[in-house]
């Protein structure tokens, strides 16, 4: 294993560090491992929060700033934040109009989230909740009951974002959140393993000639391990299964194509060449497209393809000025 770490066990706390020193706009609670942005919630907006297991940076302390998120927890590497540190964030997010919360569906995730809320409803601060499920690679997987929650999340949150930014109140948020969530279908694939540092050594075998379709960022099992293809042939194998789940819903689109952490732009735009003339040919009008690296697994090479259904209110908010480490345009 080579990696920049100084102690394996010491990772999440040491790149906390440097997020602080690297952002000094945002604020790091280091004692709960939460990132907040330098100032408090203005009084009257929903704040959002978010979290989940470190190793899919920049997901989401990579999100927090204008436009986005208000805060989000970090767990240890592929592990959910506890309790405690979601309670930290949405206490600590609250200016007095609600939280959200916004969580990705892996069992131990959906958990905490849910106990955070509880406690945090005890202390006076009402939250409400979305979970999102938009992986169609596998109905249920050794992390989740469902779906698991991918790259329609990265889209969810600039979309709330944007419209929390705006004054939308928390119910009305938590709805729009939900119309999200339910527009989004993703799928990934693998080349390599990652590497979690405190294991050492690669999450599963994977031989060079072979790759896994429907990989979750976690390195879990996909629907099949196949020999290795041409990227014309991998983005079939991403389209198809996500324009079949649609069924004959298709229209209007926001694209995501995230790399794993470890496949290079360059292999990530040519294989978004691929990709958009398969969507045109299915019926999707593609309004707006990212591709880069947004909700990675550590050093896997790979990619993840999200198709989001957006309607005109969703692609004026997508549009809306954000400024965080991760995503910024328009301010």
């Amino acid at each position: 294993m080579k990696k920049f770490i100084n102690d394996p066990a010491q990772v999440l706390s040491d790149a906390l560090t440097g997020i602080r020193l690297a952002h000094p706009e945002l604020r790091v609670d280091s004692a709960n491992r939460v990132i907040f942005r330098g100032e408090a919630t203005r009084p009257g907006k929903v704040a959002l929060v978010s979290g989940g297991g470190s190793g899919h940076e920049p997901m989401h302390g990579g999100f927090v700033g204008t436009g986005m998120l208000d805060a989000a927890c970090a767990g240890e590497v592929f592990t959910s934040p506890t309790p405690d540190q979601i309670l930290a964030a949405t206490v600590g997010a609250d200016s007095g109009a609600g939280v959200l919360h916004i969580v990705k569906n892996y069992t131990g995730d959906v958990l905490n989230f849910e106990m955070a809320a509880e406690l945090a409803a005890a202390e006076g601060v009402r939250v409400e909740s979305v979970v999102v499920a938009d992986d169609v690679a596998v109905q249920d997987s050794t992390w989740t009951a469902g779906r698991r929650g991918v790259g329609t999340t990265v889209v969810l949150e600039k979309i709330v974002g944007a419209a929390a930014e705006e004054g939308m109140d928390l119910d009305a948020l938590a709805a729009l959140a939900t119309r999200v969530s339910e527009s989004g279908r993703s799928m990934g694939v693998a080349l390599t393993s990652c590497t979690v540092p405190a294991a050492g050594k690669p999450t599963f075998d994977l031989p060079e000639d072979e790759m896994e379709v429907g990989v979750g960022i976690h390195g879990e099992p996909g629907r099949s391990r196949v020999p290795l293809a041409t990227a014309h042939e991998i983005a079939r194998m991403l389209v198809d299964p996500i324009v079949h789940d649609f069924g004959d819903a298709r229209g209007d689109a926001i694209v995501l194509l995230s790399g794993l952490g470890a496949t290079p732009l360059i292999e990530q735009y040519l294989l978004y060449g691929e990709i958009a003339p398969l969507l045109a040919d299915a019926g999707f009008d593609v309004r707006r497209v990212l591709v880069g690296d947004y909700i990675t697994s550590l050093d896997m090479a790979g990619a993840s393809l999200t198709v989001v259904r957006a309607d005109d209110e969703f692609v004026r908010l997508w549009d809306a000025p954000v400024v965080t480490p991760g995503l910024r345009w328009g301010a």
